[in-house]
Order: C-alpha cells, then sequence, then structure tokens
C-alpha cells in the first residue's frame, strides 16, 4: 500500500477539518478565548463541535468590544448558557457591560448571581466591569469563599466590609480595583501579592485600613477622600503612589495637617496619630512618591517617617522641592540610608521629558545627611528655570557634582540656555558638561564646528586659549617669534 493511502486511511487526517481532529481538551481551551456569543455559534460547524461550548473554560462577555451592551443586553443569553453549560471547571469569566438599567436592584441582583455562579466552578481569572462608574453597582454582603480564584478585577462596584475579606481565597495572589467605591474598614488578604487600586473613592469618614502584608507590589492612583492607611508590608519591592485629585487631607491653612483651627475637618476631622501611608511602604525597594493637588497626608507623615532600610531607587516630584523649604526632601533622604538613584521629576510628566540633568555624589566630601550608596540622581523637566536652579544649588550642598544635561529636543536649547543663571554654573564647579541632541542633522552641523570643543583635557587648555585670538593676535604672535629666532641665531 501506497503512503498516501496509508496517510488517507491514519485516524485523525481526514484533511478536511483538521482543526475538529484535535482533542476535545485542546478546543476547549481554543474555544475560551472567542466570546461567548461565536462559542456557542461553533455548535453549527459539525457534529463534533455540537456540545463542545458547553465545556469551553471560558466565558467572555463584552470584552474587546466598543459597547459591550447593558445587563438587559445579555441577561436571556446568559442565563441560558451558565443553565446549559456542563459542570466542566471555569478557568476564565469576564462580565463586562457597559450600563445598567434603572432597576438597579433587579441588575445588581442578576450581576451578583452571575458573579457567585462562576465562582461556584472554581474560576480562577474572575473580570466584572460595570462602565457607568459614577453609579456603581453594589456588591452583596457576603465573603468572597473560593480556593481556586487567583485573580480579581473590579470595574465601577461599590463594595463593603464582608466582600473585601479575602481570608477566605487562599490562591488569590493579583487584585485590581478601578472606578470602585470602598464603603468599608478594610481591606485584608493574606496572599495577595500584586494590589491595583486606580481612580477610586475611600470612606470621607474614616481611614480604610489596607492589610496585605505578602504584597510584593502596589499601585494606588488617582483616589479620593481620605487617604487609606497601609499596614506593614515586609515583602513589598515596588510601590506607586499619586495623589492626583483634591483630597479630604488638603487644608489651605497647612501643609501638615496641624492647622490652628480645631474645627477643620481636614486636619482634626479623624483621631489617628501615626503614620498613614509612609510606614507600609518602609520596606519598599522602588518607590514612587508624588503628590499633584498638595495634600498633606505625605509630610504629615514625616513627623513619624519610618527608616526605609532596603530603598535603592526614589522618584520624588516637585511637592518635595518647595523654595526655600527642602525639609521634606531631607527628611526622606535621611531616612533612606541604602538609596542608590534618586530621580526628581519637576513639573514634567512624561513618559518622554524634554530634559534630564544627570548627576552623582562627589565619593571625596559625600555629605553625611545622605545615602553613602547614592550613585546617581537624575533631574526631569521640561527646562531649567528659576525653580529648578533653587533645586540644584540644594542639591550642590550635598557635594552633587558633574552634571550632565540631556536635551531631548533641539528646538528648546535656546529656552535651555536663556534662564539658566551665571550662579548654577559655579556652584557645581562643573568639569564636564556635555550637551546631547538626539536630531542627527544638528549634530551633522556641529561636527564641522572646531570652535566648541572647548572642554579638553587640562593639558590641553593652554593650547585651546590661544585658538580663540584674533587673526591679528595671531600673526604678531608668530613675528615676535621669528624675530625672537633670529637674534638668538645672532648671538650664537
Amino acid at each position: 500500500m501506497s503512503p498516501q493511502k496509508k496517510a488517507k486511511e491514519s485516524p485523525g487526517s481526514t484533511g478536511g477539518d483538521r482543526i475538529g481532529d484535535l482533542p476535545d481538551e485542546v478546543l476547549h481551551h481554543v474555544l475560551s478565548f472567542l466570546p461567548a456569543q461565536e462559542a456557542v455559534r461553533t455548535c453549527l460547524l459539525a457534529r463534533r463541535w455540537r456540545h463542545l461550548w458547553k465545556s469551553a473554560t471560558g466565558v467572555r462577555i463584552g470584552e474587546g468590544e466598543t459597547d459591550p451592551g447593558s445587563v438587559k443586553d445579555h441577561q436571556e443569553f446568559l442565563d441560558h448558557l451558565l443553565v446549559l453549560r456542563d459542570s466542566a471547571p471555569m478557568e476564565t469569566c469576564v462580565l463586562r457591560f457597559s450600563e445598567h438599567s434603572k432597576e438597579l436592584i433587579e441588575d445588581a441582583a442578576r450581576l451578583n448571581f452571575w458573579f457567585k455562579h462562576a465562582l461556584l466552578r472554581k474560576v480562577r481569572f474572575l473580570q466584572l466591569e460595570n462602565w457607568e462608574f459614577y453609579d456603581p453597582v453594589p456588591i452583596d454582603e457576603l465573603p468572597l469563599v473560593s480556593r481556586h480564584l487567583t485573580r480579581l478585577q473590579l470595574y465601577g462596584i461599590s463594595l463593603n466590609n464582608s466582600f473585601l475579606n479575602f481570608s477566605s481565597c487562599p490562591a488569590l495572589e493579583h487584585l485590581l480595583f478601578e472606578f470602585c467605591f470602598f464603603e468599608c474598614a478594610k481591606i485584608s488578604s493574606n496572599s495577595v501579592k500584586r494590589l491595583s487600586i486606580t481612580c477610586c473613592s475611600f470612606n470621607a469618614t474614616l481611614r480604610v485600613c489596607v492589610d496585605v502584608p505578602s504584597l510584593v507590589s502596589l499601585l494606588l492612583d488617582e483616589f479620593d477622600n481620605r487617604a487609606p492607611v497601609l499596614e506593614r508590608m515586609p515583602s513589598l519591592v515596588d510601590a506607586f503612589v499619586r495623589i492626583f485629585f483634591y483630597t479630604k487631607d488638603f487644608c489651605s491653612e497647612s501643609n501638615s495637617g496641624d492647622c490652628s483651627h480645631e474645627g477643620c475637618e481636614s486636619c482634626y476631622g479623624i483621631k489617628d496619630n501615626k503614620c498613614v501611608l509612609l510606614e507600609g511602604l518602609s520596606n519598599a525597594k522602588t518607590l514612587v512618591l508624588i503628590n499633584k493637588q498638595k495634600s498633606f497626608i505625605f509630610r504629615r507623615d514625616l513627623k513619624w517617617c519610618p527608616t526605609f532600610t532596603k530603598l535603592k531607587t526614589l522618584l520624588l516630584n516637585e511637592y518635595w522641592c518647595v523654595p526655600d523649604d527642602y525639609s521634606a526632601l531631607a527628611c526622606i533622604l535621611e531616612h533612606s540610608p541604602v538609596l542608590e538613584n534618586l530621580i526628581l521629576q519637576i513639573y514634567s510628566e512624561g513618559p518622554e521629558h524634554i530634559m534630564k540633568i544627570n548627576g552623582n555624589c562627589s565619593s571625596v566630601d559625600r555629605s553625611a545627611a545622605i545615602s553613602a550608596h547614592l550613585e546617581i540622581v537624575e533631574i526631569r523637566c521640561e527646562m531649567i528655570d528659576n525653580f529648578v536652579d533653587e533645586v540644584l544649588k540644594y542639591l550642590s550642598t550635598f557635594n552633587i557634582l558633574y552634571v550632565d544635561v540631556a536635551i531631548l529636543n533641539s528646538s528648546l536649547l535656546l529656552a535651555l540656555i536663556a534662564p539658566m543663571s551665571f550662579a548654577m554654573w559655579t556652584i557645581f564647579n562643573f568639569e564636564e558638561i556635555g550637551i546631547f541632541d538626539d536630531d542627527e542633522d544638528e549634530d551633522e552641523d556641529r561636527d564641522g564646528d572646531d570652535d566648541e570643543d572647548s572642554y579638553e583635557d587640562d593639558d590641553d587648555k593652554d593650547e585651546d586659549e590661544d585658538s580663540y585670538e584674533d587673526d591679528d593676535d595671531e600673526d604678531e604672535d608668530e613675528d615676535s617669534y621669528q624675530e625672537g629666532n633670529e637674534d638668538d641665531n645672532e648671538d650664537a
């Protein structure tokens, strides 16, 4: 028998449906990446596909759609899907809805039912998303219980105390909240390693306690109302904390939460005489602290400033560099004994910055007020104005030398040089300044200009100074040199 006939007769080689010849487990996994409606439609492909969708390891509603539709739009389909689906474990469940009806209670009940059903099917990755962020869907006041859930993502959900106790979810490691409302006193988990809280609203009358001792990575960004209390996180590696909105932790008469008005709700509305954010962040190796709206919470925390015993890289914004008052910056530097990299981001949001100024600490006369390990100080800004100038002067008190100015946009070269004060150039005792430009055309124009090579080694300085004389002076120097030689010859 020819090899071709053997191939035709071999099982699983029909040639007409090669995907259909794959094992059921593989097809169940493939179907899990399709939207639920499309996965169900595969039942029309062939007899083999008739029931495969019932065991798909994923259910995805509204994922990847610009308008996922309302809860009502999906209710009939999703109810039937969950009833007809077999008891196979569910790896992934994504439920996204653009709106809910005015009967919020009815839609909330339906969402909670689907949510619980996914947990009963041993779901590992669960995402519930409500696009009407300012009309959050309330979750049931029941503890979340699952031994299989590893990742939970919630958007536009109102959360309560019972739900946010994740002690009955021992496998949960990734926790993400976005546009959520925390109507609670505590968020707790012994297993979560990565926590992200973005654009969420905390309680206005008390501080929510975040107790996640196994946390490795934290993102706390653009929250509203009172800043939460971060309990100790001994395993923390990196943390990003940004205060973007005007919060309840703001007082126009005090930058540290201790104005003289006892009736001030911001300063004295909560009786908590302890560190709020910094204590919980004290074990981080990489730390970003940004305050855009002058909340007093960071400066208030500095009254009980912890020691950052593991901190290697620290990024701060202009909030920490108040003119004539660098006490906040000095305090956090003093309490960072192993700091290696300091980045000051001054009125430059990034990620693409117009200018960067790099500095190094002198190893000879290093100030005792900063880390003995500090190697790099980087300033990111849009231009060197008086504010940046004052920051540079302050940093010079720590003997930060050898500054390198990197211009990332050649069109701003004149804007860079014009505002620079003479004091800035002299106070650092610069030995070398390099101005780099990413524009290749500008580089080519500079290559033919010998006069710009004015910063040479000390042995060549005298020759370089002679090169800047007038042509007439050069001729006179040559004549005097020749006359001197003739006199010497006559004497000889």
